[in-house]
């Protein structure tokens, strides 16, 4: 294949400044877009951060201050403060809690779940299992799925190859998509 660069240099020359300028516009445009959408991101998380320290914090201990859990505004709203809720084990003490929950009659709260995973040619393997634990009496949860990314993987192979594939079965889309790495 040869080509003609004077040919591809005038080709080049066609293209123009307008279209030029329109795609430096576009990256500027698209830039500024990324920039707000993360600053938009921080703001929500600053405040969201904010909101629980009004709400579970400061609100609750000045009406607990004037002796009040609950207030109607002049604008009709109501406050009330009521109580809520939270616990986490850390691993660190995962042992002990599960200990003290079995030990204090609690142990129904603990889940149990028991997983094998199987190979790709396995599924007969699979199944056979599983039917041996239903007879067993144990009940069974069977997950059958194909990772997000080795399918899209698979998708673009069979794309590319010109091989039949049902674009509605794998809600197949096929778009462009424009990446901007900036300077740090």
């Amino acid at each position: 294949m040869s080509y003609d660069f004077e040919e591809v240099a005038s080709e080049l020359q066609e293209i123009g400044e307008q279209g030029l300028s329109q795609v430096a516009t576009l990256v500027r445009q698209q830039l500024a877009l990324e920039k707000r959408v993360e600053d938009l991101e921080a703001d929500l998380i600053k405040a969201k951060k904010d909101l629980s320290i009004v709400a579970e914090d400061l609100l609750p201990a000045t009406l607990a201050e004037v002796g009040m859990t609950k207030l109607r505004m002049d604008d009709g709203s109501e406050i009330t403060v009521s109580r809520y809720y939270g616990a986490s084990i850390p691993k660190a003490k995962q042992d002990e809690a599960f200990a003290w929950l079995r030990d204090n009659g609690h142990d129904d709260i603990i889940k149990n779940q028991v997983s094998v995973s199987f190979g790709r040619s396995d599924d007969s393997l699979a199944q056979s299992l599983r039917d041996r634990l239903e007879g067993e009496g144990f009940e069974t949860n069977q997950k059958v799925w194909v990772e997000p990314m080795t399918l899209k993987a698979f998708v673009k192979e069979q794309v590319e190859s010109g091989a039949p594939i049902p674009t509605e079965t794998f809600g197949i889309f096929i778009g462009e998509k424009a990446k901007i790495t900036r300077r740090k």
